[in-house]
């Protein structure tokens, strides 16, 4: 078992996570990459030396492997759920809709399908952290837009309709927030350049032009969500309500 340990330097509050799979080379390179962010990595190679970790405590994440010698993914995710455990994030090979489906409804926060970046496994951590927080309904933000679109200000999340986690760099959040408090208004794009408005913001309408044309990729969509104005901006077509 290979064991991983940082100083908090970025990650909140220092949050231990608990790597589950057997392969060495995975645990590795997400190991040194969450450590690199600040967090206290533990890894595992199957679920025996998982069990070993968790009873020793303090584990706040566990990112866990489905297919794996002996017990899977699957029935310890169970296993662990059922008796108030951390939370679970899915890694796994398996990633058709029926698999990611079977994996959320096991009692996983997010399943992320084999390959992902770090980065995408960055923000999927932290997006399960904040949700562990356990936010009030009555204090969440969340709306819903085109054909099941969920974009929760709370948490800092955008779900596809078919309930996978999409992955926006703090700009096209902004943007896309933006867009979601003002929808089927045309919104110039120095509206959307003070909204986007960060530490690696570029300060002309090129970059505003640029994080549009990623958003409608992440969104699988062309110009009927996103439309362009010619002359005056850009309008976010669909409806949004409250969900």
């Amino acid at each position: 078992m290979n064991d991983f340990t940082s100083s908090p330097v970025d990650g909140p509050n220092g949050a231990a996570l608990l790597i589950v799979d057997d392969d060495r080379a995975i645990r590795d390179l997400l190991g040194r990459s969450l450590t690199g962010h600040g967090y206290r990595v533990t890894t595992a190679a199957n679920t025996r030396e998982m069990e070993e970790v968790l009873r020793e405590g303090g584990i706040d994440l566990i990112l866990l492997d489905i297919m794996m010698p002996g017990e899977d993914g699957l029935s310890a995710c169970r296993r662990i759920i059922g008796s108030d455990g951390p939370p679970v994030v899915f890694l796994s090979a398996l990633g058709e809709e029926d698999d990611r489906i079977t994996g959320l409804e096991t009692g996983a926060s997010h399943y992320l399908p084999k390959p992902c970046s770090a980065r995408e496994v960055l923000a999927t951590v932290r997006a399960a952290l904040r949700q562990r927080g356990q936010v009030e309904p009555s204090q969440r933000k969340a709306f819903r837009f085109g054909s099941g679109w969920l974009i929760d200000f709370t948490s800092h999340e955008l779900v596809d309709p078919k309930g996978v986690l999409v992955d926006l760099t703090d700009g096209e959040f902004a943007v896309l927030r933006a867009f979601v408090e003002r929808p089927r208004r045309v919104l110039p794009r120095e509206t959307l350049l003070e909204a986007a408005r960060g530490p690696d913001s570029e300060s002309f309408d090129r970059a505003i032009d640029v994080q549009v044309s990623r958003l409608r990729r992440k969104l699988n969509a062309e110009g009927d969500i996103i439309r362009t104005i010619r002359n005056e901006g850009y309008m976010f077509a669909p409806q949004v309500s409250r969900a």
